[in-house]
């Protein structure tokens, strides 16, 4: 790992990845991007690590974008497919993944918190789709429409103005909002509350929600339950209400 992008892997099964770079206001240089790239791919492929919290360093900015510099400088016209690490898109993670936005989240920083499962938020957090100021587009924006209602969506996108995160919250891009210097702390909180889940009922859930926002009601109906097969048939399925009936905590062994 680069120290453009830092990577902390809890023992209680998070890692804590943060974009390292606060005199840029942590803006997508080729170096985050890389780094992001890394820190994803580590992620997925250590099974003691189950949940995962993106962050910025800095009390400002969570992330300010892609770096505008670099774009002059080279020339860039449409960005290639593969340019940004981005979960849903360039990347796949089968794990449950939460921003903590502790400052500002403008453009490129929208769409990387956007990418993640879940999202807290500093309550001096902004969130902006700022594309329109400097003539560039956000395609990457489309999945936002299963997030928010489409003319709430309409507006962000097409004025660029930014939203405060109390606004965010209310229009649901925002799972929790918390007081400044406390983002980490609070997000911690959220995956300590998942952790505590059965791990391949947990995987089913988020699995079914990925599903049902790809397909119709029916497909994802059925790709959901086929989905589920491995969780219903594990001994945690029977560990869960065993416990249950003796008035324990669970055991969880993810098999």
């Amino acid at each position: 790992m680069s120290d453009a992008v830092l990577f902390d892997a809890r023992p209680d099964g998070i890692a804590i990845v943060t974009i390292n770079r606060p005199d840029t206001r942590n803006a997508l240089s080729r170096e985050v991007r890389q780094g992001l790239f890394a820190a994803w791919d580590r992620f997925e492929r250590d099974p003691a690590l189950r949940v995962a919290i993106l962050t910025g360093a800095g009390e400002k900015a969570f992330c300010a974008g892609g770096d505008l510099k670099e774009m002059v400088d080279t020339g860039m016209q449409v960005p290639p497919r593969d340019f940004f690490p981005l979960p849903g898109d360039t990347i796949e993670l089968s794990k449950p993944t939460i921003a903590a936005v502790n400052g500002v989240a403008f453009a490129g920083g929208w769409m990387i918190a956007q990418a993640c499962d879940l999202c807290v938020a500093s309550t001096d957090a902004r969130f902006a789709i700022t594309e329109v100021k400097v003539g560039r587009s956000s395609p990457w924006a489309a999945p936002l429409i299963h997030m928010i209602p489409q003319r709430i969506m309409m507006e962000i996108i097409l004025t660029g103005k930014p939203i405060t995160a109390q606004r965010a919250y209310e229009i649901g891009l925002v799972n929790r909002l918390a007081e400044p210097g406390d983002v980490i702390a609070a997000a911690i909180e959220l995956a300590s509350e998942i952790l505590d889940g059965a791990p391949l009922s947990v995987q089913a859930g988020r699995d079914t929600v990925m599903l049902a926002t790809e397909m119709g009601r029916s497909a994802a109906l059925q790709a959901a339950r086929h989905a589920s097969e491995t969780c219903y048939r594990s001994g945690d399925a029977q560990e869960g209400p065993r416990a249950f009936a003796e008035k324990r905590r669970p055991e969880w062994k993810g098999r």
